[in-house]
């Protein structure tokens, strides 16, 4: 796997703007069957949790290759669960985002790149303002090919020592994920007066970018 060079000056400044004191609001509507109204069967998935998943979903969606990230629940024990139980923290899920991608643009490796490189996995059970399991850092993995690029990539930062920290992210296999609340898919693009959206998610996607400029849609680099 060719490993992008992480500058680790940039990193630690990323982390450090990404405290800042909100909280994302917890809303109970009526959940809705999620149609994206586009065909995704010939791509590739990936399965990321690294704190909100309004943010993650913005970032995945801003790289070359990804046509979808779809906000959703994974790596816990409850069926079925929704937004409300997933804030208790007691459902064992934690809020992650499926990944749509071409692997001709766009390689698995590369995606745990961005995953690595867009929050902070030294922080165990938190990102940013969020706490709780719910917020956890897991790179999950459907085959073991997928398994040995993020175990040789999570060595590579270690060696390389790019944290101050120990890196605490969980790599799990999938064994289900559950789409979040139509109201949640897209969040970040369609409320983005939304207080959180300003204040960490808008912040969080444009340091990405401006880490990552080479990886990033046309359109991306415009914002």
């Amino acid at each position: 796997m060719k490993a992008l060079k992480l500058n680790s000056l940039l990193i630690l400044a990323f982390f450090a703007q990404s405290c800042i004191s909100n909280t994302k609001p917890i809303d109970n509507p009526e959940p809705i069957v999620i149609n994206t109204g586009q065909d995704l069967s010939g791509y590739e998935r990936a399965y990321f949790a690294s704190g909100c998943f309004w943010c993650v979903e913005a970032v995945f969606e801003s790289v070359r290759g990804v046509k979808e990230a779809i906000s959703g629940y994974a790596g816990g024990h409850t069926k079925n669960p929704n937004y409300n139980q997933i804030g208790t923290g007691r459902t064992g899920h934690a809020e992650t985002v499926e990944v749509y991608y071409d692997p001709k643009v766009v390689s698995f490796g590369t995606l745990v790149q961005v995953f690595f490189g867009s929050h902070d996995p030294t922080t165990l059970n938190r990102q940013g303002p969020d706490r709780g399991t719910q917020y956890r850092s897991i790179a999950f993995y459907t085959n073991k090919k997928e398994q040995k690029i993020i175990q040789e990539y999570i060595a590579q930062l270690t060696k390389e020592q790019i944290f101050d920290g120990d890196i605490v992210t969980e790599v799990k296999p999938l064994e289900k994920f559950y789409n979040a609340e139509d109201y949640h898919q897209d969040y970040e693009k369609l409320h983005p007066n939304n207080s959180y959206v300003r204040n960490v998610s808008i912040p969080r996607l444009r340091r990405f970018q401006k880490l990552y400029p080479e990886l990033l849609k046309e359109e991306a680099k415009q914002h």
